[in-house]
């Protein structure tokens, strides 16, 4: 099975499990040893304390002191809905960035196909270019 397959696998049973009704979403990531880490948005009551399905994993990543190297985010709307492949928001691609442009990540398609991109191919006019750094 391939990493991608096997990412999108692991964010699917995490959101069966955790959610078995109504919307869910969790992110999947794989680390230069192997590992693959999982994680949920927390819950909270004030939406502005609200954080990205991917932040568990990026923090997790660096407990461990392992490089991400590949990321999945998905989504459904209720148990009976498809499972959605959303690309990284803009802030965690910044906190992905942290492991350089090679991390590959999952995008969001029209037919909802399971795609990875470099993610130096979603930030081509990163500002880290103006210290003389290339994403």
């Amino acid at each position: 099975m391939s990493i991608e397959k096997e990412l999108y696998n692991a964010a699917v049973s995490l959101i069966e499990k955790r959610y078995p009704s109504g919307f869910g979403g969790a992110a999947a990531m794989r680390t230069e040893t192997g590992n693959i880490l999982t994680s949920v948005s927390p819950d909270t009551k004030n939406d502005a304390l609200s954080l990205c399905m991917e932040v568990g994993s990026c923090l997790e990543a660096h407990k461990l002191n392992e490089a991400i190297t590949h990321s999945i985010c998905i989504c459904r709307e209720n148990e009976q809905s498809d499972y959605l492949i959303l690309t990284p928001c803009g802030i965690c691609q910044e906190r992905l960035s942290h492991w350089g442009g090679d991390v590959r990540v999952a995008v969001s398609t029209p037919e909802n196909n399971l795609l990875f991109k470099n993610l130096r191919d979603l930030m081509p006019y990163h500002w880290s270019v103006v210290n003389g750094e290339k994403l």
